[in-house]
């Protein structure tokens, strides 16, 4: 039987056998070794049907690669979801980005910004997820050797197309399997990928602004802009 697991496990699988040239030097997999608090994650929140499906781009180097979870900024994770778990190491780990798992102090901001605000319209994990679930498009962090971030839309072209393909797959199960109305891409590339995945569904695609600190749209009011394009969506958030 289908499920959220069988899906991202399926997908852990697919990623096992590719690789990545120079620029990227380092690949962490947190489905493989944050596997118990991202697999706690899908089977407590991830029943269906939902509202709407957020879909982040990859991990954060102090978010899901730490946590397992989408956006999974420490605190939210354990204080607010109430999940933890075992989190091994990646196979090649970078000294800059060392994986400490929840014990990790570095705080994610776009995972601080986005739960922060789910947490202050909801009050409880229950109320959220009865609606909504969050997701994200890859589950691969890259470095470059000097530890800098690599985002799935900087790769050579040769190197996406079957990192795409298997995370398009993996998209479009999740969206059959909890059946959402509209999927929200969290910033243009999300977006621009659920489009290219969906074809053909009964879904619509939209986006809202991108919660990272490095847009300076997102640092003036990122919840207020985000809540004003949800609410233009029709959704009451």
């Amino acid at each position: 039987m289908t499920s959220l697991v069988t899906i991202a496990d399926a997908l852990a699988a697919d990623l096992e056998g590719l690789s990545f040239s120079a620029p990227v030097s380092h690949v962490y997999n947190p489905l493989l070794y944050a596997r118990e608090p991202h697999a706690a994650y899908l089977a407590r929140f991830g029943s269906a049907p939902k509202e709407a499906l957020f879909v982040g781009m990859n991990p954060g180097p102090w978010g899901m690669a730490q946590t397992g979870i989408p956006f999974g900024e420490i605190g939210v994770v354990t204080e607010w979801l109430g999940i933890d778990g075992a989190v091994a190491r990646p196979a090649d780990e970078h000294p800059k980005k060392r994986v400490d798992g929840f014990a990790c102090r570095r705080s994610e901001v776009s995972g601080r910004r986005l739960w922060g605000l789910i947490r202050e319209r909801f009050g409880t994990p229950e109320r959220f997820f009865a609606r909504f679930f969050v997701a994200n498009y890859c589950p691969l962090l890259f470095l470059t050797a000097d530890g800098g971030n690599i985002t799935p839309d900087k790769l050579r072209r040769g190197e996406q197309e079957p990192l795409f393909a298997a995370c398009d797959r993996a998209l479009r199960q999740t969206v059959e399997l909890l059946e959402p109305r509209l999927v929200i891409g969290v910033g243009g590339f999300a977006e621009e990928r659920c489009r290219e995945a969906l074809s053909g569904l009964d879904v619509e695609v939209r986006r809202i602004i991108h919660p990272s600190p490095a847009s300076p749209a997102a640092n003036r009011d990122w919840a207020g802009t985000a809540l004003r394009q949800l609410h233009g969506f029709g959704i009451e958030f």
